[in-house]
């Protein structure tokens, strides 16, 4: 059986035809039981007209005496013991007529027509006793009608006697037989329902074993399953012993088990990518809280720079002030040099000024280049003429070798100038034993321009590339200074869609930075800026 559906239906069938055999068995054996009742009833009914008949038939009898022995007695009383005997004969014979006209019985109609020979036989005597009557009557003689009369009624009680008896005897029979009968049918209904209460459990036992059984059995199958599966057990599978119903719900139920396994190891695989990336992410952001310690150490850092910074041309400007203070009143005093230096710091103090807003802004991002046709040796030249003082007060020669014709750029004129001083002061300020800077600037055939500023200090670091990182500084010079030269350096040069590279002096000593930059032509007759074919962009 390939289907759940045949099995409950042969279930469900069984029991049906169950509940039909014993309807059928109850139905039978209350008409066995019926039919046997009622003929019992019916033979006792025929033994009470029997008892009956054999009354009319004596009170016939009595009546018949009764009227020979008194002529004057009403002679009515004769006629209705005689219409009571002929209506209790009728009685009889139509209670047989029914018993013999309900039933099939062959018997019963040869018990039928063994009584109608007793009941002719009673009419007979009747008739023959009403007859006797009539000539005893006609007789005058009381003595002799006396005796006419009793022989006519032993004569009428020998030929009644007789019938009645087998008639009463017959019937009684009848009863005991349907008594019999009934005691016999409970019999075998207890037989036959003792066997159908076998039957009927042996049935359901087979069924049971074929279909109940195995059925509850797959079903607490796929309970546990379930159970195991919602406990964590993805590994659970269940055999597909058949193609039923319960087969096929087995297949789905391993189908779904393998999904879930499948998605359980796609979120395991996903949830350990997930604790990677969250190491990696707690990671990067311990290195950036690093990151920010260290630049938070580098702008208290910065800001005590710029108090430096600031503080020189100030006290400067303060301490010319004071003797120009003093000198007040002199006669043939000149206040020309004392003033020169006093705007000259004063300069030299706004160019810091605007050097810092210039770093402040390039944190923020908010560095708008003025890009102007600008001419390199003049930058150059602006730049050294800043950083001589300076230099001079370290006792460092400050040199600029110029390249045989100057260079016209298309750049930020004091963005570039800030990048050239930038690099003369690191090199003034951290170059250890250093006594020259030469700031040189040379174009090639490609049209480019190379600015470099080189020193014959002690050169920079292994790991130079590091040095152009904001807030960064190298050397053990003990000076002070932003630590963003390198890093304001890289990133103005890129802006002028320059380069800029680190290296050594050309003896191998000292440090070298290296900027190229595009050359840009003018026209000479409309001011136009134009690049020339060959050059870079």
């Amino acid at each position: 059986m390939r289907s759940l559906k045949v099995r409950f239906a042969l279930l469900l069938g069984g029991a049906a035809l169950l509940v039909i055999l014993a309807a059928l068995g109850v139905l039978g054996s209350i008409g066995a039981a019926e039919r046997t009742i009622d003929r019992t009833l019916a033979a006792q009914a025929r033994l009470e007209l029997l008892v009956e008949l054999s009354g009319r038939m004596t009170q016939y009898g009595l009546a018949a005496l009764e009227t020979v022995s008194n002529p004057d007695a009403q002679p009515e009383g004769l006629a209705i013991a005689r219409t009571n005997v002929d209506r209790a004969l009728v009685a009889v014979d139509e209670a047989l007529g029914k018993s013999i006209a309900v039933s099939d019985n062959p018997l019963d109609r040869m018990q039928y027509a063994a009584r109608t020979r007793p009941l002719a036989q009673l009419r007979s005597a009747r008739a023959i006793l009403d007859r006797q009557v009539s000539q005893v009557l006609r007789q005058s003689e009381e003595d002799q009608r006396r005796n006419s009369i009793r022989g006519a009624l032993n004569g009428f009680g020998a030929m009644t006697g007789q019938p009645l008896s087998f008639l009463i005897e017959v019937e009684r029979r009848s009863m005991i037989a349907g008594s019999d009968e009934a005691r016999q049918l409970s019999a075998t209904l207890r037989i036959a329902s003792l066997a159908a209460v076998i039957l009927a459990l042996a049935l359901v036992f087979v069924l049971y074993r074929a279909v109940t059984r195995p059925t509850l059995a797959r079903i607490e199958a796929v309970r546990q399953a379930a159970g195991a599966v919602g406990r964590g057990e993805l590994d659970t599978r269940l055999s597909v012993a058949t193609r039923d119903e319960l087969g096929l719900l087995v297949a789905n139920f391993n189908r779904m088990a393998a999904r879930l396994a499948r998605r359980e190891g796609r979120l395991a695989a996903d949830r350990a990518a997930l604790e990677d990336t969250v190491e990696a992410r707690t990671t990067d952001l311990r290195a950036a809280n690093e990151r920010l310690e260290a630049v938070d150490r580098s702008r208290r850092r910065f800001f005590a720079d710029v108090s430096h910074e600031l503080r020189t041309p100030l006290t400067v400007i303060l301490g010319e002030c004071d003797i120009a203070a003093r000198s007040a009143g002199r006669a043939g005093v000149d206040y020309a040099p004392v003033f020169a230096t006093i705007r000259k710091r004063a300069l030299r103090l706004q160019r810091r000024v605007e050097d810092l807003l210039r770093v402040a802004r390039s944190e923020s991002g908010q560095i708008e280049l003025d890009r102007r046709a600008a001419s390199a040796l003049a930058i150059l030249t602006d730049a050294v003429d800043s950083a001589a003082s300076e230099a001079a007060r370290r006792r460092v020669s400050l040199i600029l070798d110029p390249a045989p014709r100057d260079a016209t750029l298309l750049a930020d004129r004091e963005w570039l100038r800030q990048v050239v001083e930038s690099l003369i002061d690191n090199a003034l300020r951290h170059a250890t034993g250093l006594t020259r800077v030469v700031v040189a600037l040379a174009v090639d055939e490609a049209r480019s321009a190379t600015i470099t500023v080189t020193d014959d200090g002690v050169g920079f670091p292994a790991a130079g590339a590091d040095l152009f990182e904001r807030f960064r500084r190298e050397g053990h010079s003990g000076e002070s200074g932003f630590g963003i030269g390198l890093a304001l350096a890289r990133w103005v040069t890129e802006r002028h869609d320059g380069a800029i590279n680190l290296g050594a002096g050309e003896d191998g000593t000292g440090a070298r930075v290296t900027l190229v930059l595009p050359v840009l032509d003018l026209d000479p007759e409309d001011g136009r800026e134009t690049k020339r074919k060959d050059g870079a962009a």
